[in-house]
């Protein structure tokens, strides 16, 4: 037994938009103690679900359940973030990848100077946070400026309480000037560094680290997910972004050419990649927004609850399923409503885990098309070249599942899923991983590793070994 004093673990909780998942690890030896799992409070307060995966780990190591906590969120729908900028290509691409790289659901693009069906459109989408970019530094200032005046107007006629957070980064110039004009208009609003310093050049750390600070300040709060000041305490970001930070942390312990993570869940499956560049695409097409070392997507449409007739119409859409076949694509279509209709459904029955297998190699094989770039030969006046653009992932060493269905089948079966959902993904100039080792956080320990890299790096790099092949 432990010593019930003991300070030296910390509890790495992640509340979840279904489940809250806790890793209580021990700092020094960096040693996984324990984990537990318990349905998401939503419905009342988010620190109940917390208050019972104490009690209960606390059982099964004999601590007082008085550890610190570190933790993450996505319940109430996430991180919500709308992108503003200057050309749908340029900056506002660059701000739309940096966005989705700090954990949150990018709900809505505009491009150019708001006007107000501009405004009243991105009012509707309802962010919980705006990420304001335009220019590279030192060159276009007006739209920028435009854009600040037009949110500040916006929350003055409104009333700048139901006015979301504004994250500026865009031109260096004039960065400044414009979160003035936003915080004099009573909008919270935070500078960071330009998302596209200059043309073909993402800069995203800065942006990341500010999206992460107002989403701990100004969103957890105005979810009213918890009455208790402990759990905007504890929450220190959002759990892709969390999780992201985990995948890089992985792909330096272990020393391998790029990690994939898929996440299979209730509501999305988020692909996670951290992906070196390589130096000699540099003759090939370039992009004019650079693609990053770090990505990650969500498909909204891949769910294996909220979403899961999404997936059976996504896989006839892409030939994955054979609507000739109809006893099957009819079997899977009536189940998949059947889960959409009572998000809560648990597979009781091998026929059951059965149906929610198949979704799930369906819903890997399309969120993995979905990521990966694409490479294609095109003629030009100098003759036949390749254009490749997005993610190559095909040189990526380990490809990792995640996910509530995948934690909870055998090792084996959960292997089986990662695999089928690899096999076939690529084609039509597809950059998917071609021979990459496959393993499965079965023990949910990346987002634990993500919140303990910064103050802890090597308990966190000491924990990777738990999603090892």
């Amino acid at each position: 037994m432990t010593d019930p004093n003991d300070s030296t673990r910390i509890l790495c909780v992640d509340f979840g938009s279904t489940f809250t998942k806790a890793a209580l690890v021990d700092v020094p030896t960096g040693r996984l103690v324990a984990t537990g799992s318990h349905r998401t409070t939503i419905g009342t307060d988010l620190m109940e679900a917390l208050d019972v995966l104490r009690t209960d780990l606390a059982k099964a190591t004999g601590d007082q359940p008085d550890w610190p906590v570190r933790a993450c969120s996505s319940a109430g729908g996430g991180l919500r973030i709308a992108v503003v900028g200057n050309e749908r290509l340029v900056t506002v691409e660059a701000g739309e990848r940096v966005a989705t790289s700090s954990g949150g659901r990018v709900v809505h693009v505009a491009a150019a100077i708001l006007d107000s069906g501009a405004l009243t459109a991105l009012a509707a989408s309802a962010p919980d946070l705006v990420l304001l970019v335009g220019g590279t530094d030192g060159g276009n200032t007006a739209v920028l400026r435009a854009n600040a005046r037009a949110l500040a107007d916006a929350a003055t006629t409104s009333g700048s309480a139901s006015a979301a957070p504004v994250v500026v980064a865009g031109n260096a110039a004039c960065a400044p000037e414009v979160a003035r004009v936003l915080t004099g208009a009573g909008v919270a609003a935070v500078v960071a560094g330009n998302v596209l310093p200059r043309i073909g050049v993402v800069c995203p750390d800065p942006a990341r680290a500010a999206i992460r600070e107002m989403f701990v300040r100004h969103v957890i709060g105005g979810k009213h997910l918890s009455r208790r000041e402990e759990f905007a305490r504890i929450v220190v970001g959002a759990t892709p972004d969390l999780v992201l930070c985990g995948v890089e942390v992985l792909a330096r312990t272990l020393g391998v050419p790029g990690v994939v993570v898929v996440d299979v869940g209730g509501a999305t499956t988020d692909v996670h990649s951290v992906v070196e560049p390589d130096p000699e695409d540099a003759g090939l097409g370039r992009e004019v927004v650079a693609t990053l070392p770090v990505g990650r997507t969500v498909e909204g449409d891949l769910g294996l609850r909220w979403n899961a007739p999404q997936i059976v119409h996504a896989a006839v859409k892409a030939h994955l399923l054979d609507e000739v076949a109809a006893p099957e694509v009819e079997a899977l279509r009536m189940e998949a409503e059947r889960r959409k209709e009572n998000p809560g459904f648990v597979a009781t029955t091998q026929a059951e885990v059965d149906i929610d297998v198949r979704l799930a190699e369906l819903a890997v094989k399309l969120a993995l098309r979905r990521h990966a770039g694409r490479s294609q030969v095109v003629t030009g006046p100098a003759g036949p070249a390749v254009d490749r653009t997005g993610r190559d992932l095909r040189e990526v060493g380990l490809l990792v599942g995640s996910g509530g269905l995948l934690r909870h089948v055998d090792s084996e079966l959960a292997r089986q899923v990662v695999a089928t959902g690899l096999a076939g993904s690529g084609g039509h100039g597809r950059l998917v991983p071609e021979r990459p080792d496959l393993a499965v956080d079965r023990d949910y320990v990346l987002a634990a590793v993500g919140l303990l890299a910064p103050d802890h790096p090597d308990a966190a790099a000491t924990l990777v070994p738990a999603v090892r092949p």
